[in-house]
């Protein structure tokens, strides 16, 4: 096993792509990305690419064989555009069918895209079912769990219609005024996001660690 090769489920998505642009230019020996198409533009000798099943392990699990580090930036977009049960399926179950698979393939570090305030006894749904994930995870007692707890991620460009268009405009006004506790609840731009994650597969820690704004932008 490599200490620094890294599979990835997600890599498509806003996050995935900048996490892969900071990886692809750091010394990995391997890169392996997963997802149901392929990231266009990706070049190098250390990439891979694979078409997989994201419900079915079987369709995956021969490519994490040999990896320190999984990343997992793979979620729903628009929650509220699909029914509570499409969603679980996609945020909550296939993510941990990913993560068992690659306990079992012994992979020692995961690093998972969650949310500020996941917590399994949340009154919200989508809380509540990051929180779930979270706790499955943890019981997976991975050598080190790294989870990721952005509050709102701002992206150049607007992707979802209106209610995105007013969040990009007004949130870095309101960033600031979220100090001391509150700070986690900052938004925080796309890149700089991708970035920490990326750069967080290199560390010697173990355990469980909870990353939020300050962490972001320490990277």
């Amino acid at each position: 096993m490599s200490s620094n090769s890294v599979v990835m489920l997600g890599a498509t998505g806003a996050v995935g792509q900048q996490v892969v642009k900071t990886l692809i230019n750091m010394p990995l020996t391997r890169l392996t990305l997963l997802g149901r198409r392929e990231l266009e533009g990706v070049t190098g000798h250390s990439v891979t690419q694979h078409l997989v099943d994201i419900h079915n392990p079987t369709s995956y699990q021969d490519f994490l064989i040999g990896h320190k580090t999984a990343i997992c930036t793979l979620g729903v977009g628009q929650p509220s555009k699909m029914s509570k049960s499409d969603f679980l399926k996609i945020d909550k179950d296939a993510v941990l069918k990913f993560a068992t698979a690659c306990k079992q393939a012994g992979i020692r570090h995961f690093e998972l895209l969650s949310s500020v305030g996941a917590n399994s006894s949340s009154f919200s749904f989508y809380l509540r079912t990051k929180g779930e994930l979270e706790d499955g995870l943890r019981a997976l007692n991975f050598e080190l769990l790294s989870l990721f707890h952005p509050s709102m991620i701002l992206t150049p460009t607007n992707r979802y219609g209106l209610s995105q268009q007013i969040t990009l405009i007004t949130w870095p006004l309101l960033s600031p005024m979220f100090i001391g506790a509150l700070s986690k609840f900052r938004g925080i731009n796309v890149d700089e996001l991708g970035a920490a994650i990326a750069k967080n597969i290199i560390t010697n820690k173990q355990g469980e660690e909870i990353l939020e704004w300050e962490q972001f932008t320490v990277q």
